[in-house]
């Protein structure tokens, strides 16, 4: 399980250091692709193929259906670390998520994020602020 938030930069050739913590999880190769919320997700090849499999079984018939799975495959690119644990992220990746140089590699159960720091605080200021009210709408038990 990946958690934990680290704070990071993007050198100019694209390439960003992936905390130790996260390399040993990801394995020797994994997936970075568009994500939502304007971050980048990083899967392991493991979880990729479970959400492969997810998304094989949308229907062809459904614009919307069709449109995520394009989104969401065309930018996806199979990663691996140099010897200083840097992958380097395409232009269109980095572009997607606002990385210019800051950034913030952040665990999020069975994947990792990569956010623009800017947009990465703004997020966690609004959740913190709103974190009581989605707590007690989403009834998990805790």
């Amino acid at each position: 399980m990946f958690m934990g938030e680290f704070s990071h930069t993007v050198d100019t050739k694209g390439r960003l250091i992936i905390p130790a913590k996260f390399r040993e999880q990801l394995g020797t190769q994994f997936v970075i692709t568009r994500g939502m919320d304007g971050c980048l997700f990083g899967y392991p090849l493991t979880e990729w193929q479970i959400l492969e499999d997810k998304l094989k079984e949308l229907p062809l018939t459904k614009k919307d259906a069709r449109s995520f799975v394009r989104f969401f495959y065309s930018a996806a690119t199979e990663c691996e670390f140099d010897k200083q644990g840097r992958i380097n992220l395409p232009a269109a990746l980095r572009t997607h998520a606002g990385l210019d140089k800051k950034c913030v590699v952040v665990g999020v159960s069975e994947r990792i994020e990569i956010w623009s720091e800017d947009r990465w605080n703004s997020f966690a200021t609004e959740a913190e602020d709103n974190f009581d009210d989605i707590a007690e709408k989403m009834d998990f038990g805790l």
